[in-house]
């Protein structure tokens, strides 16, 4: 099978630009770019896909065994990577994306050359001295409604993650966009996601590394962003003017801006 028609890989911008990945997040699909790909095309080259069992990528190659864990989803990132021939790439990780990106970038060095984490979360349950933002009983809850209701589940909890209470329309967008994704795939998704613990991860990242957080999100604190900053050295962190955990959406042109100017100095 292709990877490029399995994981419904899109380029666009710039063919002479350096090359920028996507990756969006949990419940999501490349189409969450869409107000930031534009920008980010008029001066580098852009790769857009969907994870296995995500947006229009082919379900049948999902297999749960590959897709409870994160090496699956960075996998994928991989195999999109090997199969465009991308070198010193840029990876963009949306939430749980972030993460999936050290290890993408740890599995294949010589594929992605730099990080970019949106909102970013290596851990989401506190533990003494670790802020997470989650208490291990509150992931307990959420992942049972989610298994027991994903609908409901959805229309409630995408409101919260997507904020911005006053501009509705933006989470009506995050629960159609829930609803959308199979809830059998959703569930591996989340448990995958909400139940992971990338912290120890993070001291191995050496490339160039931007942080970009939102001055207020329920799903990732302050003090998420602060840890993954100190715990990457030499990374450099922005906290972004936007509520929510989807800046790509509520402040595209913010988000847009921070990522051009930090790939722009590494050329």
């Amino acid at each position: 099978m292709s990877i490029l028609r399995r994981n419904n890989v899109r380029v666009t911008g710039r063919a002479s630009g350096r090359t920028v990945v996507l990756a969006h997040g949990f419940g999501c699909d490349q189409n969450m770019w869409r107000l930031v790909e534009p920008v980010l095309a008029e001066n580098f080259r852009v790769v857009l896909f969907d994870y296995v069992g995500a947006g229009r990528s082919d379900l049948s190659a999902w297999e749960e065994e590959r897709y409870s864990r994160l090496d699956g989803y960075a996998r994928d990132v991989v195999e999109v990577c090997e199969a465009l021939d991308l070198r010193d790439a840029v990876l963009v990780g949306h939430s749980v994306s972030a993460m999936v990106g050290v290890l993408a970038r740890a599995a294949a060095p010589e594929r992605i050359g730099s990080l970019v984490m949106v909102c970013p979360s290596p851990c989401y349950i506190d533990e003494d001295g670790y802020r997470g933002g989650f208490s291990a009983q509150d992931i307990d809850e959420l992942l049972e409604s989610l298994e027991s209701n994903y609908l409901g589940w959805s229309a409630t909890m995408a409101p919260v993650i997507m904020g911005n209470p006053d501009r509705p329309e933006l989470g009506e967008e995050l629960t159609n966009s829930f609803c959308a994704t199979d809830p059998d795939i959703a569930r591996v998704f989340a448990r995958t996601t909400f139940l992971s613990d990338s912290r120890s991860d993070l001291g191995a990242v050496t490339v160039p590394t931007l942080i970009l957080e939102c001055a207020q999100d329920a799903i990732a604190p302050p003090e998420v962003g602060a840890y993954v900053h100190s715990a990457i050295p030499g990374s450099r962190l922005v906290t972004l003017d936007a509520t929510g955990h989807c800046p790509q959406l509520s402040a595209p042109e913010a988000t847009a801006s921070a990522i051009s100017a930090f790939v722009s100095d590494l050329t």
